[in-house]
């Protein structure tokens, strides 16, 4: 019976109809309960009804998954593992940030409410090339965390020199990490730019630098993506 619920709640196989009609219907239930974050006013009492219906279904969503972990996770402790995974967190955010009583002040209630954004992310549960990226991403994990590295060495090493040789522009070593940042990026919102000479050059150099070093890790994730693709045709 518990394997059967498994089978039933997990990613649905396209010959296993009550496991697809599954996540159908979880799919629906995650675009209902978010339909009231779209509006300002949420006092009407069909988006009231809305929230509680979905979340009570969470709920039980929850509940089966916790008591079914042992299926889905290697090793000992399952139980006591899964709710540290990255969906069951997930799971329990949704929930919570319904349940949590929203009557106090106005900004409490604004603060409240932004954990409810995180339900659409329950929906990436059912999505196949969600699955993938994250076996890319886990298979790359050494490669990604070396250009992390090296991302934060450069942003930090950036905001040095500029800070240095600008110290009239930025009013504190934060700013220039700020500027450092966002010119990897190749942001540049121009809110804090350099005004020297040499100051622009700096700018000029780690511009090409950030361009650079802001490839590599979309270089290593397209090409373990196409590996997961190539990979999984040729099963």
């Amino acid at each position: 019976m518990r394997r059967r619920i498994y089978e039933m709640i997990e990613k649905g196989e396209p010959n296993d109809k009550l496991s697809v009609n599954y996540d159908r219907f979880m799919i629906v239930c995650i675009l209902v309960s978010i339909f009231p974050l779209c509006f300002k006013d949420t006092s009407h009492p069909a988006f009231f009804w809305m929230d509680k219906i979905t979340v009570a279904i969470f709920i039980v969503d929850y509940i089966l998954r916790w008591g079914t972990a042992d299926f889905k996770l290697k090793g000992t402790n399952a139980f006591l593992r899964y709710p540290f995974t990255f969906f069951a967190i997930i799971d329990l955010v949704a929930v919570l940030s319904s349940l949590t009583p929203l009557n106090s002040t106005l900004r409490a209630v604004r603060v409240l409410r932004l954990p409810k954004c995180m339900k659409p992310l329950k929906i990436l549960r059912y999505s196949k090339g969600f699955h993938m990226m994250m076996r890319v991403l886990h298979k790359e994990k050494d490669n990604l965390l070396t250009v992390c590295y090296f991302v934060v060495g450069y942003i930090f090493l950036s905001a040095l020199v500029m800070f240095q040789v600008e110290p009239d522009t930025f009013k504190s070593f934060l700013d220039a990490v700020y500027w450092s940042a966002i010119t990897l990026m190749t942001v540049g919102y121009g809110d804090i730019h350099p005004v020297t000479d040499v100051g622009k050059i700096v700018a000029i150099v780690s511009s090409f630098l950030g361009i650079a070093v802001f490839a590599l890790p979309t270089g290593i994730i397209t090409a373990g993506y196409l590996d997961e693709i190539s990979r999984k045709r040729n099963k």
